[in-house]
């Protein structure tokens, strides 16, 4: 039942080019770069991408996607990406753009053995209808484009038929879990963390605090560690090390 292992190298070592990965965060916030990180020390590459966002610019996933490591992604938003940007205006990433609460549900239908399920998101637009661009030409033409969905009406409301998204691996980041692989996240780095474990058949979660089986209160844990096959403690430095996405500061009062 014991579940750390002794380094995020070690715990990411396995990883084969081509894998699909569910990674948590949104944006700055309860992203798993000791893990990314861990990644960018290796040499895999021509992965699959599903999270909220690529990371900021020379940030996180970000740093795969600027070498080239990441084939597609599949997200809700670019965010001040520029890189994730050129690249799929460039044709040289596939992108499928998902509203954020469908690739939520998508991740966490994975988990809890869903295979699809009707949403009214989207209905009635292109996500339904299909010719969302997914990758470009070089030239800027389509190269491939998303394929239309079913669509069926339930209580005279047209729903959207939504596959769930499992992935091989999932990288999660967590403020305190146990050598079993129950976490706890802090406030809104909760976010997708804990779908992303759910959605993966292999889950990889860094903790800030790692305490003993016992020490977590089970009505505080957001993941039982039965989603959860690795737990990798930070040092304390890396624990400590996070980003500011924007930094907004106003002049004192009468000045």
């Amino acid at each position: 039942m014991d579940k750390v292992v002794r380094s995020a190298s070690e715990a990411v070592a396995d990883i084969p080019d081509g894998s699909s990965i569910a990674v948590g965060g949104f944006g700055l916030c309860g992203v798993p770069v000791v893990l990314i990180d861990a990644l960018m020390a290796g040499t895999v590459t021509d992965l699959e991408i599903a999270s909220n966002n690529c990371g900021a610019d020379g940030w996180g996933l970000s740093l795969l996607l600027a070498e080239g490591r990441i084939r597609r992604v599949v997200a809700s938003y670019f965010g001040d990406n520029k890189e994730f940007a050129r690249q799929y205006l460039a044709g040289e990433v596939e992108v499928e753009v998902t509203p954020q609460g469908t690739l939520a549900e998508r991740l966490r239908a994975a988990g809890a053995g869903i295979p699809a399920f009707f949403t009214p998101t989207g209905a009635g637009t292109v996500v339904a209808e299909g010719g969302l661009v997914w990758r470009h030409h070089a030239d800027g033409s389509v190269a491939v484009a998303s394929p239309p969905k079913e669509v069926r009406s339930f209580g005279g409301r047209d729903h959207v038929l939504e596959p769930s998204l499992p992935t091989d691996f999932g990288l999660v980041r967590a403020a305190r879990g146990d050598r079993h692989g129950n976490l706890v996240f802090h406030a809104s780095a909760r976010n997708f963390n804990p779908l992303c474990a759910m959605a993966a058949r292999v889950a990889i979660a860094e903790v800030e605090e790692l305490v003993e089986p016992g020490e977590l209160d089970p009505d505080e844990i957001h993941l039982p560690g039965i989603f959860v096959s690795r737990v990798v403690p930070l040092t304390a430095e890396q624990a400590s090390e996070k980003q500011i996405e924007k930094r907004v500061v106003r002049a004192p009062e009468g000045t």
